[in-house]
Parts: structure tokens; sequence; C-alpha cells
């Protein structure tokens, strides 16, 4: 790509373009040239925006800029300066040349006053070349871009949006499916991802999360995703199964984990981390298990947790001492007696069963504390009367 020289005749560039462009889009010029004559940059930096997001617009949208918007482009905010840089950039059929487009759009935005715009031109320009497999320089741009954010009270959405979406895809190529789970899910959360994503996008993103989250070893709640709604983009496709899948897995549920299994298949990711899965159900049957307990009652006989997980009782003592070791749980083996004496279980995301099962164990708890408080009313009032 070769840069244009920025010594243009305006007037004429718009002029030829209008006759080029479709019937549909030649207002635009028009109202181009009026707001450059009047220099009404702010205004002119919406109407381009605007005609970017035609959709006939794209063959035209290089020369737009390279012909007309580097002659104003100090006018215009830096922040959208790279969002045109940006969409222009995707039009190029060489990722290079999308890669050398958006560098010069960094260097203009390289500055103390515009460094959020700077880390939106350089998370982008680290996605193109992630898709050209240069993982080492898109992960040197997580790296500043994360500390540049780190300095900043807030930023713009679009910003933490670009940055969390292109870490994402970068673990995604990495195959850490923890840091992926992380990073998709907080990308998610800066979108609205019915009017910025398609279906298949939404589709596509609810199965890497599902993998993700099936696979990370790290991962043992599934209650964030179990309630988003990018899940829905599943109803009525061929991955919907995957859905009762992931609830299964949050409820500790090995018997409908066993039903599902023969869809592993289809899937060959999965067929391949039969043994990792199964080993994953087991701990979250065990987390589940204790979870359901009330407090004073997590002293928990091997027998039962062999029960609850399918496992024979002399694996037991194996599977408490994994939750332990990755702090699923914290507590105490008592070999002696076969119990496991549990302190503390990991904080979860409920899902709506979950939360429903915690409301009746309060209301248990609460009439329990009502019983005593009526004992001690009934029983003990001459003893507060002294």
């Amino acid at each position: 790509m070769q840069r244009m020289d920025v010594d243009l005749d305006v007037p004429a560039f718009l002029n030829s373009e209008k006759q080029n462009v479709p019937s549909n889009l030649q207002h635009y010029y028009v109202d181009f040239e009026d707001l450059y004559d009047r220099k009404l940059w702010h205004q002119l930096t919406q109407k381009v925006l605007e005609y970017l997001n035609e959709p006939e617009s794209g063959p035209y949208q290089i020369s737009l800029f390279q012909k007309f918007v580097v002659d104003w482009e100090s006018k215009i905010n830096k922040l959208s300066l790279v969002y045109i840089g940006l969409t222009t950039a995707r039009k190029f059929t060489e990722l290079q040349d999308s890669v050398n487009f958006l560098s010069e759009i960094i260097t203009k935005v390289d500055t103390p006053e515009t460094k959020d715009a700077y880390v939106y031109a350089v998370m982008e320009a680290a996605y193109f070349k992630l898709l050209m497999g240069q993982t080492e320089e898109t992960k040197k741009a997580i790296d500043e871009c994360e500390k540049i954010l780190d300095q900043f009270d807030s930023v713009e959405t679009v910003i933490y949006a670009s940055f969390y979406r292109v870490s994402a895809e970068y673990f995604k190529a990495e195959a850490d499916y923890a840091q992926y789970y992380k990073g998709a899910l907080l990308y998610l959360a800066c979108i609205d991802i019915n009017k910025q994503l398609t279906k298949k996008e939404r589709e596509d993103r609810a199965f890497d999360l599902a993998i993700a989250a099936l696979l990370g070893n790290t991962i043992y709640n599934f209650g964030e995703l179990l309630m988003h709604p990018i899940l829905d983009s599943w109803t009525g496709t061929e991955h919907e199964w995957l859905r009762t899948l992931l609830f299964a897995f949050n409820a500790g549920d090995i018997g409908k984990f066993e039903s599902l299994a023969g869809h592993f298949s289809e899937l060959p990711v999965l067929q391949q981390n039969l043994d990792s899965l199964s080993r994953k159900i087991c701990l979250m049957s065990l987390i589940e298990a204790v979870f359901k307990r009330s407090g004073d009652n997590r002293s928990i006989p091997f027998s039962d947790i062999a029960a609850e997980t399918r496992l024979p009782n002399d694996e037991v003592e194996h599977l408490v001492m994994k939750a332990l070791s990755l702090n699923l749980i914290r507590g105490s083996i008592d070999q002696v007696d076969q119990t496991v004496n549990v302190t503390w279980v990991q904080p979860r995301v409920l899902d709506r069963d979950q939360i429903d099962g915690m409301r009746k164990r309060l209301d248990i708890w609460n009439r329990d504390v009502n019983k005593i408080a009526t004992f001690v009313q009934q029983e003990g009032g001459e003893v507060f009367a002294q």
C-alpha cells in the first residue's frame, strides 16, 4: 500500500467520486463538500461516520480516506479518527496493507492526551497481525495496552470492547481456554450483542465460550455464562444440546452428563477430552453437594460423596484432595472416620435453580431462628426480667 499525496484538490475529487458511487450515496458527497467548505468539522465527521455505515460504501472507503479525510484529519476527534481508519483498513484485500494503514493512524494518536485512542488503534492493528499468525506481536500489544488501561479510571466502552475482543481471540489461538473465557465474557459485557453481532457471530461466540467453559482447567462455575443471553442464539440449532450439557456441569449432574455423552462424537474436541471432562463433572458434583448443605452440616462422609459422584469409595479421597488443591473447597480430611470437614466452598454465580435452592434453605433457617426466638420468649422470660 502506497501513501497517497495529501496535497489534494478536494472539490474535484468529491465531484468525480459523486459520479462513480451508486445514486443513493451521491447526496453524501454533496453534503461532504458543503460541510468541508464551511469548515464544520464535527458535522463533517458525523456525516462521514454515517456514510461508512452504508453497506454500499465499502468499495469507495479507501479512496475517501486517502483523498479526502487526510486533508482535514487533524480536525477530527482522535477516537473518531481511529474508528474511521479501522473501518477503512478492513477494506484492504491484503492484511499487511491493513496493518500498514493502521500503523500510520497509530503515529497520529500516540500522544499523552490521546492514549485511549492509541490503545484502540494498537489493539485493532494487533488483530490483523494475529490473523497473519504474528502471535508474539499480538501479545506485546496486549501487554502494552493493558498497562495503559490500568492507568485510566475509565475510558470509552468501545476501547474496552476492542481490548477484550482481541485479547480473547489471541487466547483462543493459543488454546488458553480459561483466559479466553474471561476475555470473551468481558467483551460481551461491553457490547449490545443483538445490535453489534450477527446471528452467526452470536452462535459462534456462544460455541467458543461453551468449549472454553468445559475444557478450561480452572473454570468450575458456569453461572455467568448460563444466564447470558448469548446462549439464546442456540435455540433451534444443532448445538442446542450443548446448553443442556453446560447446565448439567454447573449442577454437577453426572446422570445428565452421561446421557449427553453420545453427542460428543459430533465434536472431536470433546471426545478427545472425555477423561478430563469426566474428572471435571465429578469435581463439580462434589462442589454442588457441599453447596447444597447447610453451614452446620458440612462434615461429609466419604460414602455420601461416592454416591453423589458415582466414584468407588477408595477414589473419594483423591477427588477431595484435587478439589482442595484447586481451592474449590477448604477444609480437612479425617482418614480415620472417612469424612471431609468443609469450612468454605468457592463463591459461585448462581443459576435460577440454585438461587431457588438457596431461598429454600434461607426459609428453613428463618423458621429455625423463629422457633428459637419463641422458645427464649416462653422459657426465658423470668431470666430476662431479672
